[in-house]
């Protein structure tokens, strides 16, 4: 071995080597026992010529036996204060210069929120500090109070990381190979992590352990603390910055979901003890009017006749959300989604401020090391007129960019494939319910008082909603689990992956909105898929209640699954690798094996936590006209959500290795798509799944004279003029029912014995153009507001400006003052010397 193993000191909340003075910023995990000698040579090999990489970059190492498995070894690994130095200047590491005696801007935001954060007796908070990038030669220009404690444990972890990812561990002629991460593919390693500071629920007894990990559980994670705002510097102080600025998005989202849920909320109580005094309502419900309309069958052959005053129930759950509150509220929620994403673009400049990432992308983002090991050809750079290393060559980028198409475009036509399947189903199902459900609950005692809730409708609905949702999760695990490059960039699988989830999750939504009953023809002529199947209709009242079905099921079921998955996944494993390597209790166990019992955190990090908020986001958005409950529901699995995820950082997990991020990424760019798109969904979905424009129309238009004699508006009449006659003498013999009874069928259509019998009607061009008048009106005002709201709110607060422009020039003053300072401590000695040997007293030569 390169390292000597060392006994351990019985310390078992110890953060250093044995010595008590060298700090462990990462360790390394092997079992140096193999089945296969070949095997063991080779990675034993690999693993010598790594760890003596790293000691010849000037880091020490110590390894330790494991306590309760003699076949594991650990790692510890040290990094140097000359050697963080080094990385702290290549990695352009921003590191405090003196304390920030400017101002601070304090918002009404914060004004209102400080009142539920922590105790600053309990988290204190942080010092503001002027700083600039490390530079080795000007170390007398920072603020070195403490060597030991100039790096923080993250900054430490963070360049350590990268000197692990970019250490070679084998040369074979020019072709270098190197980094951790193909270590740990390959088995040689079997882990390499940080360590967390502490235990959860326990204080450390180190001297001047900070305990973040305690207080972060205390204050954060625990459910108690599900009232309290988020100590996002201590987040980000722990974590890195990306988990702080997700955590910061996540809580921001909710907080803006607080009033979008009391809005929804209001819509929906006003639906509700509106849906009895419902003119809709009521004439269907009537049995002078809703009792005397016999409607046509609904499928060929063995559907029955039916009364319209059977939709009762349905009738009045649709006037819950198919009101003018829906309209209203749909608006709110165009209004409502530009204002989250434009002051989440000011917090966001305030947390990089706050968080000195404003520049990071120009200064310290590093190529990634499998980026580099790929470099193998060589171009001409067209800025700098040099040659410089390219992964591939542009026939080799074209020939990715089609195999990635290709691959997306392939899961996305199965998802369309599934799509189509349910609905098959859909078509198979209503006709059997049609035919069996009504004679099952006529006879049936016990089924009887569910005889006016259960409809053919309603049971197709709910078990085709609770299929597609588990095919949807099916599929969404299948393509989760597709061999993934590393390589892979993060913003190119952000956008193939949300188009995959885009399509897997609102197809069946997209199809019940905006292709369900659209195209079915009329009794005498229907329309068929594939030949057999007869395309179905929308309930009565529209295909408005199915969607909200569709969408409580789906939103309902993903948020239970994920927490079930987050909460019961990694503490299960946890439990199961206790229980299989018999570890005791955590007192007799050194730190590092502790954290080797947590769970890993995935390649992808934080990915699909993101990608789980956005689809959600959609949900929120897209389809909020047809759900208004949406933001509500939303709003209470975000709650878990954030407590579940501190939970799971914290408790279950191995400390991440800390990353930079200035944003939320390509994030930010689906999320201003998706609320774009979310106007013209709105839009469309009351046009033309609700009956709020055919309601207006008839209002407006139908219920006066010349189409009526009524000479005031009224709604009274609609349920007959929505709906239009058919003779049963002009049924086909393959659509024909077996019980002759006379008829109707909801469309605008002209009655028999017209000149233009079946064809569309004069009231149903009104709608038409009413429709698409509503959708362009509109979409144009909503889409003006919303630009008028993004001009007017600046992505970056003037003061904030001015603050950072301020603090950029005392940077540069308090740089070149220190360094003037050190020039002229450099220079005194010549200085006296020259004043000793010049005679002419009248030669000033004073520094």
């Amino acid at each position: 071995a390169v390292c000597e193993l060392a006994e351990f000191n019985g310390n078992p909340d110890s953060l250093f080597f044995n010595d008590g003075k060298r700090r462990i910023d990462f360790v390394l995990v092997y079992e140096d026992e193999s089945k296969h000698a070949s095997e063991k040579k080779g990675s034993q090999r690999r693993r010598e010529f790594f760890e003596g990489s790293l000691m010849n970059l000037g880091v020490e190492l110590e390894a330790a036996q494991s306590v309760m498995d003699e076949k594991l070894v650990y790692v510890k690994v040290h990094v140097p204060f000359e050697v963080l130095c080094t990385y702290a200047e290549v990695l352009h590491i921003k590191l405090p210069i003196q304390p920030n005696d400017l101002a601070q801007q304090s918002s009404t935001y914060n004004c209102f929120t400080r009142h539920f954060y922590p105790s600053e007796d309990v988290i204190a908070k942080e010092p503001d500090f002027f700083t600039a990038p490390f530079r080795k030669d000007q170390l007398k220009c920072f603020y070195v109070k403490d060597r030991e404690q100039f790096f923080t444990p993250a900054v430490r972890s963070r360049m350590a990381y990268y000197i692990l990812s970019r250490a070679p561990y084998d040369v074979k002629g020019s072709m270098k190979k190197f980094g951790i991460s193909k270590l740990l593919d390959g088995g040689v390693y079997k882990a390499a992590y940080p360590l967390h500071d502490s235990r959860f629920n326990v204080k450390s007894k180190e001297p001047g352990c900070p305990n973040e990990r305690f207080l972060l559980y205390n204050e954060w994670a625990h459910p108690k603390s599900f009232y309290k705002m988020q100590p996002l510097d201590l987040i980000r102080k722990y974590f890195g910055e990306k988990i702080g600025i997700y955590f910061a998005w996540l809580g921001f989202y909710t907080v803006m979901l607080t009033l979008a849920a009391a809005v929804g909320l209001g819509c929906f109580i006003y639906g509700y003890t509106t849906r009895e005094s419902s003119t809709w309502s009521k004439e269907v419900c009537d049995p002078q009017i809703g009792g005397e309309i016999i409607m046509c069958p609904q499928c060929d052959k063995i559907c029955p006749y039916w009364r319209l005053n059977t939709t009762c129930e349905s009738s009045k759950r649709l006037c819950v959300f198919d009101n003018y509150g829906t309209l209203v509220f749909a608006i709110f929620m165009s209004v409502w989604v530009t204002l989250f994403l434009e002051f989440w673009k000011r917090y966001q400049a305030e947390l990089e401020h706050d968080w000195d990432t404003v520049e990071f992308l120009q200064q310290e983002e590093q190529p990634r090391p499998e980026y580099e090991a790929k470099c193998i050809y060589e171009r001409v750079n067209p800025v700098t007129q040099e040659k410089e290393k390219v992964p591939h060559t542009a026939c080799g980028k074209c020939m990715r960019v089609s195999c990635g198409i290709s691959t997306v475009l392939f899961w996305v036509l199965l998802i369309i494939a599934s799509v189509v399947g349910v609905i098959v189903y859909r078509l198979a199902m209503f006709i059997t319910f049609s035919a069996k459900l009504r004679s099952d609950l006529k006879y049936s005692k016990e089924l009887e008082p569910f005889k006016e809730y259960v409809t053919p409708q309603m049971a197709t609905s709910i078990t085709s909603s609770i299929i597609s949702f588990i095919i949807i999760m099916i599929l969404n695990n299948v393509y989760e689990k597709l061999p993934r490059t590393k390589t892979e960039y993060e913003n190119s699988l952000t956008l193939k992956m949300f188009l995959f989830q885009f399509v897997n999750y609102y197809s069946s939504c997209f199809y019940i909105a905006f292709f369900k009953g659209k195209v079915v023809g009329y009794p005498g002529k229907p329309v068929y898929w594939f030949g057999a199947f007869r395309n179905e209709e929308c309930d009565p009242g529209g295909c408005l209640t199915e969607l909200t079905t569709q969408l409580s099921i789906i939103m309902t079921g993903k948020a239970v699954w994920n927490n079930i998955q987050e909460v019961l996944l990694p503490w299960v494993k946890n439990l199961i690798f206790r229980h299989c390597t018999q570890v005791g209790s955590e007192k007799v166990i050194p730190r590092w094996e502790q954290d080797y019992q947590l769970q890993p955190i995935g390649k992808l990090g934080l990915f699909y936590e993101y990608l789980e908020m956005v689809i959600q986001f959609g949900f929120v958005t897209l389809f909020v006209a047809s759900f208004p409950l949406a933001p509500l529901l939303a709003l209470f699995n975000n709650l878990c959500e954030i407590r579940v995820d501190a939970w799971k950082f914290t408790t279950q997990s191995r400390r991440v290795v800390p990353e930079k991020a200035q944003d939320i990424g390509a994030w930010q760019p689906i999320l201003q798509g998706v609320a774009i798109l979310a106007v013209a969904t709105n839009a469309a979905i009351i046009a033309f799944t609700s009956d709020m424009i055919p309601r207006l129309v008839y209002y407006w238009a139908f219920s006066v004279s010349p189409y009526s004699d009524g000479s005031e508006h009224t709604m009274t009449g609609f349920i007959n003029s929505s709906l239009s006659i058919f003779y049963i003498d002009h049924f086909n013999n393959e659509s024909r029912p077996t019980v002759d009874t006379p008829y109707w069928y909801r469309d605008f259509r002209n009655p028999p014995g017209h000149p233009n019998q079946y064809e569309y009607s004069i009231h149903y061009w009104h709608v038409i153009a009413a429709k698409l008048a509503f959708m362009i009106v509109v979409e144009h005002i909503v889409y003006f507001t919303k630009f008028i709201l993004s001009y007017m709110i600046p992505d970056v607060p003037e003061a904030l400006k001015e603050q950072i422009k301020r603090e950029r020039y005392l940077t540069q003053v308090i740089l070149h003052e220190t360094n003037i300072k050190h020039f002229k401590e450099l220079m005194k000695p010549v200085a006296d010397n020259l004043l000793d040997d010049i005679e002419e007293p009248e030669l000033d030569l004073k520094l």
